[in-house]
């Protein structure tokens, strides 16, 4: 695409704008968990188009194949969320498919074959166990119905059988073996507790029977989040821990966990999904590795020997999965300038080659905004500092025609431990092309900027991250580039949270988008599965502390003070933040009279996955936007009904 010689003059918010709706679900595709083996590179895609199928891919040299051809969907929904759905070991891969949650193998030159039988058990992060020709899993059997779940570690033979290596623990994570086969590693934790709240790293010896012997705890406990635990090529196991404030390097050497390299940045990231990687081995035994500071990824070589850690120059301000293999770094990353991309990067010369890109059709740069790293005072007597990216409008094709500034959109991302990045995304770039002004907050409890300011959310959910969402909208408002009459906000999930309760509890925010959204803390508690059944006892309070601040903090019991235009939009098959909390906020302002539009999505669950979900919620949420503020043209064809708009026929 590229812009116009002719710029024309148009109001913020209706700037014309070659980002569509379908430009934006077809645009990005997603792609996560790369893998080397040897000189071949692994990932996942997703295929919005396929109704959000992923699939598996493989590079091998200059030819790229397709592993996993529909229907195969390789995704696991152990914690519901998933993440490590595959591992290939020397060209023969195993994957879990989401349909029958069994897992499947696809040895070199064969067609997939189900390695388990359909039942009541899911699977992830996956070890291999070359000297028993065995896989260690994490399995997740939901056999009983209305208990939880239980979680195990397993051994999965080649014939399909199953042995149970370590139970008694609510979660398990990241099985990884000795080199030697000898020894296996792992995480456990328990409720209450949510893995970057507190985990224990354990080692054990595998007995000849294949059994493990006596578990030895390493490191972690109830106040330290140990992640990523991998062995050195030399059999030197290492791990994250935030044991300092920070998560940091460490491996263990002569029984004691040593630092690798103090500093006030995080190398890792908190395990909502399996199997994420932001470090791996060399064949010397130097880690490549990359951390955040800042909020801004960086990518560097670390000698475990002496603690120096060298910069490798790349392009990349979010490293989202590193991955190091074949004398390369497999490396997910995206930039202002960016969107996310798998490059592979040669260790020894540092020259990367995109091996995918999640846009491959960019608009011209005229047509992208740069965000500005800011950060603003916010809390009570502005004792607290907030981060956030400000995305200004830019449209080459448009001059502003002078009236007034334009519209804010505050976004509260997700988690709410999520991170925000600035990685070129079209979903954002939809908006500011349109002359809209974008807040991307980092409220305090965001993962990236170390242990204190993640525990900020503690008993906080509610309060400090509406609290920085709202002094970020006042900030830009008193600097005069936005207009304070036009703020509005938007999040989901957790994020849909702040939202209901900035527009709730405060008047900055003239109207919002609820994405999935938690409007009910103790309808969460009643209907969460078993990974955040307890998560409110951190994030709220325990019992029976918490039932008065669930009343007072649950924007569905304050629904007389919720007088804002509100758009929802819910997938029918949630199964973490389930219908029946938005539908009972809709019905609430439906009988205020206050304006209210309702999208639901049938074979949705928590995230749209689908491209006719992607275009239909975001033509909803702007044609919503639009005429709250009165800028659609007459005669403008609804796109979504809105109930109790002021002069609708």
């Amino acid at each position: 695409m590229t812009a116009s010689t002719s710029p024309q003059s148009a109001a913020f918010g209706l700037w014309p704008s070659p980002i569509s709706a379908a430009t934006v679900a077809a645009g990005a595709t997603p792609l996560s968990q790369p893998q080397a083996d040897g000189l071949d590179a692994y990932w996942l895609a997703g295929r919005a188009s396929e109704g959000g199928r992923t699939t598996l891919l493989r590079q091998r040299g200059a030819e790229l194949l397709e592993m996993t051809p529909a229907p195969l969907n390789v995704r696991s929904r152990v914690h519901e969320y998933g993440g490590g759905a595959y591992l290939v070991v020397a060209g023969t891969v195993y994957f879990s498919n989401f349909a029958d949650n069994c897992i499947y193998v696809i040895a070199p030159g064969e067609a997939p074959r189900p390695m388990t039988l359909p039942g009541s058990a899911r699977y992830a992060d996956f070890a291999h166990d070359a000297a028993r020709n065995r896989l260690i899993v994490v399995r997740e059997d939901h056999a009983q119905a209305g208990a939880q779940p239980v979680n195990t570690l397993c051994a999965i033979d080649a014939d399909g059988s199953e042995t149970i290596l370590a139970r008694g623990s609510d979660f398990y994570a990241a099985p990884r073996l000795s080199p030697d086969g000898a020894s296996l590693a792992w995480l456990s934790w328990d409720h209450p507790r949510m893995p970057w709240q507190g985990t224990e790293l354990w080692l054990a010896p595998v007995q000849a029977d294949g059994q493990l012997g006596s578990a030895t705890l390493v490191a972690g406990g109830p106040d330290e989040a140990v992640c990523q635990p991998e062995w050195s090529p030399a059999g030197v196991l290492h791990c994250v821990s935030d044991r300092s404030g920070w998560w940091n390097l460490y491996r263990l050497a002569d029984a004691e966990v040593q630092p690798l390299c103090e500093r006030a940045a995080e190398f890792g990231s908190p395990h909502w999904t399996f199997a994420v990687s932001m470090y791996g081995f060399r064949s010397d035994g130097d880690i490549i590795c990359t951390y955040i500071e800042n909020g801004v990824s960086r990518l560097a070589q670390l000698s475990p020997d002496d603690g120096k850690l060298v910069p490798i120059v790349n392009p990349y301000e979010e490293i989202r999965e590193l991955r190091v293999g074949g004398g390369a770094a497999l490396i997910l990353g995206g930039s202002p300038t960016i969107p996310l991309e798998l490059a592979r990067f040669d260790l020894a010369s540092a020259r990367p080659d995109v091996l995918a890109r999640s846009i491959t059709d960019l608009p011209a740069d005229g047509y992208l905004s740069v965000p500005e790293s800011i950060t603003y005072a916010s809390g009570g007597n502005g004792q607290r500092s907030a981060h956030a990216f400000y995305y200004p409008p830019c449209n080459a094709d448009v001059t502003p025609d002078g009236a007034g500034k334009p519209p804010l959109m505050v976004i509260s991302h997700g988690g709410p431990t999520g991170m925000a990045t600035n990685t070129l995304k079209l979903a954002t770039q939809f908006w500011t092309s349109r002359g809209f002004a974008v807040l991307d907050v980092n409220y305090g409890g965001s993962s990236g900027f170390g242990r204190a300011y993640r525990d900020a959310l503690k008993g906080q959910w509610g309060v400090v991250d509406v609290e920085d969402c709202v002094a970020g909208a006042r900030y830009l408002a008193t600097r005069g580039v936005v207009d304070p009459e036009r703020l509005v906000i938007r999040g989901g999930s957790a994020g849909g949270l702040t939202t209901l309760c900035a527009l709730t509890f405060h008047d900055v925010f003239k109207a919002g988008a609820s994405y999935y959204g938690v409007s009910d803390l103790k309808g969460l508690d009643d209907d969460s599965h078993k990974f955040e059944s307890h998560y409110n006892e951190y994030l709220i309070a325990p019992k029976p502390e918490s039932v008065a601040l669930y009343l007072l903090r649950s924007p569905i019991n304050h629904a007389d003070k919720l007088t804002r235009p509100m758009i929802f939009f819910q997938g029918l098959d949630d199964k973490v933040v389930p219908p029946q909390q938005s539908e009972v906020m809709v019905s609430a302002l439906r009988a205020a009279g206050v304006p209210v539009a309702y999208m639901t999505l049938e074979g949705e669950g928590h995230g749209f996955r689908k491209a006719d979900s992607i275009v239909r919620t975001l033509e909803a949420e702007l044609y919503f936007y639009l005429r709250i503020f009165g800028l659609t043209t007459p005669g403008q064809p609804a796109v979504v009904e809105i109930d109790n708009l002021p002069g609708a026929a």
